[in-house]
């Protein structure tokens, strides 16, 4: 198969050779006029790559294989697929269990497969895509996603595989059938209503779960804050581990109705489960982006010593990183003025335009605004159904800090 070639700078050649698989749009010379979501290769220094050319956007091409410049380099084929599932399906070994079913199965680049992620949620996969080419029927990229689908369908026992609801489209089966308006699924023995015909990820965010099972064993006996709640997940660990109390802030009412769902679903795994859970867990609506500090001055969060802070991503771009970080740091100084002596705070970024030398840089100038000591008690990234390739740092995204704060003698 003869392909389109696109010659890359020299300096490229180190990246291209160790696996990145992006090539940015500002480094393909010329104005290539290409079909969107057709294989190319790409040749720098000794290194050639073949990948998917992307008519739109800052990523140009996101490779798959490479090989010496001048050896043979097809695109993938149904063969090769089905070892790079098997592959992330073996990595994932740790993770998946008969009390929990809810877990990445791939993650894009981290398993060979860029622009394509499968989240799975008990007896269903559901797949979102990051280019424009895997949703054009015709496309060479559709087709390598049809081969991912079969795949999938072929190795696991799944009720379906479905298209996330992406671009205005609804939820769709690309093999077996829809799912029901709410799945349940599990997490560490824990039970928690999706419903993946809303979005994929449902409020579950799955990479926070190892995260929630760190707050479990933080919380016996503390009074947890839950801000930006979601579906209250980390409250619900929160209560497992044994937390006097929990409260879900979030601004939407949506939110706050799902962890209230979540935290009665769960009652009977709570310690002294006998306790009445509803005057262990209540949930508030507060705006805190506008004004966190004036936020957790309300009564209802007075005593509160474990803060869960985990916001949306802060920056789309990197021209937003600046802004971010300010952002980062008043939510953080806000939080850790608000615990009393001795308090914890569980913090998180999911921003990828952040470093995590950069977010504990923001967590350290927080302190400081904040008139506290600040200790980093544990600090973590992505789980093992997240893998990030060594080569590239962007895969990184997610940071999870937990401070403890004293104040000054």
């Amino acid at each position: 198969m003869s392909l389109p070639t696109l010659r890359l700078p020299e300096r490229l050649a180190g990246p291209l050779a160790a696996g990145h698989p992006w090539v940015y749009r500002d480094h393909v010379p010329g104005r290539p006029t290409l079909p969107d979501g057709a294989w190319v290769r790409v040749e720098a220094g000794r290194t050639a790559a073949v990948g998917l050319w992307a008519a739109e956007g800052a990523i140009a091409v996101r490779t798959l294989r490479r090989a010496p410049t001048g050896g043979p380099l097809a695109p993938p084929d149904r063969a090769w697929v089905e070892a790079a599932v098997a592959r992330a399906l073996d990595a994932r070994r740790s993770v998946a269990s008969a009390d929990t079913d809810a877990y990445r199965l791939l993650f894009g680049e981290g398993d060979g497969l860029p622009g394509i992620t499968v989240d799975r949620y008990g007896r269903f996969a559901v797949i979102k895509t990051y280019a424009d080419g895997y949703r054009r029927a015709g496309s060479e990229a559709h087709a390598l996603l049809a081969l991912v689908v079969r795949a999938l369908a072929g190795a696991l026992r799944l009720k379906g595989v479905l298209a996330a609801p992406q671009d205005g489209a609804p939820l769709t089966a690309l093999h077996g059938e829809l799912p029901p308006p709410e799945v349940t699924v599990h997490e560490h023995g824990l039970a928690f209503v999706a419903n993946l015909h809303e979005g994929q990820k449902t409020g579950l965010f799955l990479d926070h779960r190892d995260h929630r099972a760190t707050v479990r064993d933080l919380a016996a006996g503390r009074t947890v804050a839950n801000l930006f709640a979601y579906s209250g997940a980390f409250s619900v660990y929160a209560l497992a581990g044994g937390a006097r109390r929990a409260v879900d802030v979030d601004v939407a009412a949506a939110a706050l109705r799902d962890a209230e769902r979540n935290a009665a679903a769960n009652a009977g795994r709570y310690p002294d489960a006998a306790t009445d859970p509803r005057g262990r867990h209540a949930t508030l609506a507060l705006d805190l982006l506008t004004d966190p500090a004036a936020a957790l001055r309300h009564p209802d969060l007075a005593g509160s010593d474990l803060i869960v802070l985990d916001p949306p991503s802060l920056a789309r771009h990197k021209g937003q990183r600046h802004a971010a970080l300010r952002a980062y740091r008043r939510l953080n100084a806000a939080a850790m003025a608000a615990l009393p002596d001795g308090g914890l705070l569980a913090t998180a970024s999911c921003t990828a335009q952040v470093a995590p030398e950069a977010f504990r840089g923001a967590l350290a100038e927080a302190a400081a605004e904040a008139g506290v000591d600040a200790r980093v008690l544990h600090e973590s990234g992505h789980a093992a159904d997240h893998p990030v390739p060594l080569a590239f740092p962007e895969g990184r995204y997610l940071k999870f800090v937990v401070v403890r704060v004293d104040r000054p003698r």
